[in-house]
């Protein structure tokens, strides 16, 4: 082969390789096109990886609080906080439409930290308290009623109508915000009904349909959220509340008295408690029936509702039974809401009833006293004070130290037997309390026979061989024993009170098991031993005005050498007044006859006494008691007793 043959193949092995790096040179440059797309691509679904895997956090940060304790305002806090923070929102905040008999309006529960919310702050005042207006048009009204999300750009016209109330100036400033694009609402319903919105700002003028569904489920959780706080409120509603009037429950209304007696100890503030009794219920509920009694309730209910302040804490303690604390009243000022709520009973017209009253006791906390239990308890003497005087009544409670014991002792007396406390036919019990309340407060001396005479009628329900006017005499005994032993007119008066009460609890126990005229047997010898604790714990510790007497009420059965009951105590151990109403109780039952036993004299029942001196009772009240027996029977001693 020649050299020029040479150079031509080699000039076309040139040209082929040529054409070869050509051919490769545009497939490299389509690798590299389709890699730099590739590299586009992945950023991109990165990015987009990213953004869910943070959607899908803040979801679940939201679950979670849904599972825990927080409150429903604190949640609102995390979702705005979460939403602006980690999702990068420019503001967020929770917009609750709340609704009254004549309008609606809006209110901001909660909104994150942020520049727009330090104007709104300052253009508002306190942002969450602020009264906003209901808008009829626009982006707010219209995602409520389509049920979608809404996105504008135009938010000032949004905004407008619900800002009303800041100047013009300050609503320019308050948009002022380069960053912020569109502004999005989305709506929240609850349980079919209208919440309100969560509105988001956003740096994007147009949402993707991605963040549109993730908004939508976001706010689904917020929905739960909410329903579930409601749920949670009505069982904390239905848990303090009474079920027939909506008023606060007794249990509630204890533990608010609690806190209340501890802020006005800090602070020297009094609160007055308000009592009030539906009169005639049982009547109401005879002669027309239990629907129409309800209705009476719900009656007085209503009239505490619509005369008690916000602050004011009104409940019901059971049957006809209704309290009401006011705070920082003083007495004066109790007086006058008790007497308007008292009107407003009256002046209702029920379906059948009529009219209904109530009658009301008044007490303050440090003007009448300084003990929440005692407090309650003059509160209560104070309104069957008013049923006492002809019902329909105000009545001013009277400082514990100024209450008659017989005062104390009617109280009790009607209280156990309006409410049913002890084993007295209904009737019974009527008759009764009509005569301890018949009585006027100012006739003390005709007040004080009354408590005698239905004491003696109450004895008799479980002793026939009871007389007439024994109550009286034991009381007249007992103080004269008492001022013989020195005791103070406080526990004097104790002692009386005690007097009238000690074997009520024999009201509890079977009438032929008390009338029996054969041997009892040791079972029912034990029953019979359980009255006193029956009297004190069963009937009495209830009542707060008597509590200093249970302890002698229940130790009257206790014998000087340890072989009484219910407590086998001895000696010191036993008070002085159970011993004074052992002794008493005693005689009296010796020469009053029995089915088993006939009557003793008086002089054979004080020998009787003697008998037992160191054993029963100490000697030295045996021999007072003797000493003062033998006089009172030679003489008939009718001195009255001292008040």
């Amino acid at each position: 082969m020649g050299f020029l043959d040479k150079i031509f193949e080699y000039t076309k092995h040139i040209q082929d390789v040529e054409e070869s790096i050509h051919a490769n040179k545009q497939d490299f440059l389509e690798i590299y096109e389709r890699n730099l797309q590739l590299e586009k691509e992945i950023t991109e679904r990165r990015k987009e990886l990213q953004v869910t895997n943070q959607r899908m956090l803040s979801l679940q940060h939201v679950w979670d609080m849904l599972n825990s304790s927080r409150p429903l305002s604190s949640i609102f806090n995390s979702i705005v906080k979460t939403l602006q923070g980690d999702l990068g929102y420019v503001h967020c905040m929770v917009i609750k439409i709340e609704k009254t008999e004549n309008e609606k309006t809006l209110r901001i529960l909660s909104q994150s930290h942020t520049e727009f919310a330090s104007k709104l702050e300052k253009a508002l005042g306190d942002v969450e308290t602020a009264t906003l207006v209901y808008p009829e048009t626009g982006v707010f009204v219209d995602s409520l009623t389509e049920k979608i999300i809404k996105q504008t750009t135009d938010y000032r016209s949004s905004l407008r109508p619900i800002l009303k109330c800041i100047d013009e100036d300050k609503f320019r400033n308050l948009l002022a915000n380069p960053q912020s694009r569109s502004m999005i609402s989305i709506p929240l319903k609850t349980q079919g009904n209208d919440f309100g919105w969560l509105v988001v700002f956003s740096t994007r003028e147009l949402a993707e349909d991605a963040e549109l569904d993730f908004l939508k489920t976001f706010s689904q959780q917020i929905e739960l959220a909410i329903t579930i706080a409601d749920l949670f409120q009505v069982v904390k509603n239905q848990a303090v509340t009474d079920p027939l009037t909506t008023l606060y429950n007794r249990r509630y209304f204890e533990e608010f008295l609690k806190s209340e007696v501890t802020r006005a100890e800090r602070t020297r503030q009094p609160f007055t408690l308000i009592g009030l009794d539906l009169d005639h219920l049982k009547q109401i509920n005879d002669k027309y029936g239990h629907y129409y009694g309800d209705l009476a309730i719900k009656t007085v209910a209503e009239a505490m509702k619509k005369n008690a302040r916000s602050i004011d804490v009104a409940a019901r303690i059971g049957g006809e039974e209704f309290n009401i604390l006011l705070p920082g009243v003083d007495s004066a000022g109790g007086v006058i809401a008790a007497e308007r709520i008292r009107t407003a009973i009256e002046s209702c017209k029920l379906d059948q009833i009529g009219h209904v009253t109530a009658s009301i006791g008044v007490a303050t906390f440090l003007e009448h006293s300084d003990n929440a239990d005692e407090l309650l308890e003059l509160v209560d003497q104070a309104m069957y004070k008013a049923k006492r005087n002809g019902r329909n009544q105000v009545k001013l409670a009277k400082a514990m130290t100024e209450t008659s014991w017989q005062e104390i002792a009617i109280d009790v007396f009607v209280k156990i037997l309006s409410k049913h406390q002890v084993h007295v036919p209904a009737e019974l019990a009527q008759e009764l309390c009509e005569k301890l309340s018949t009585n006027n407060e100012n006739q003390k001396s005709k007040a004080k026979e009354m408590l005698y005479n239905v004491s003696d009628i109450l004895t008799q329900t479980y002793n026939p061989s009871h007389q007439k006017g024994i109550t009286k005499e034991k009381i007249k005994i007992a103080t004269k024993l008492a001022k013989i032993f020195n005791l103070s007119e406080e526990e004097i008066n104790k002692l009386r009170i005690a007097t009238t009460l000690y074997d009520i609890g024999n009201l509890m126990l079977p009438q032929e098991l008390l009338l029996k005229s054969e041997p009892l047997t040791d079972e029912e010898k034990e029953k019979i031993k359980a009255h006193p604790v029956i009297a004190a714990r069963e009937i009495l510790e209830p009542i707060s005005s008597v509590q200093d007497i249970i302890p002698i009420i229940e130790a009257h059965h206790e014998n000087w050498d340890g072989t009484g009951y219910p407590g086998k105590a001895a000696g010191q151990e036993i008070p002085l007044s159970s011993q004074i109403i052992l002794i008493l109780d005693a005689y009296f039952a010796l020469i009053e006859p029995r089915s088993y036993r006939k009557a003793l004299k008086p002089a054979d029942a004080i020998n009787s006494i003697k008998e037992d001196a160191g054993k029963k009772w100490n000697n030295s009240l045996v021999k007072e008691f003797c000493s003062l027996m033998e006089k009172y029977v030679e003489t008939d001693d009718n001195e009255d007793i001292n008040d």
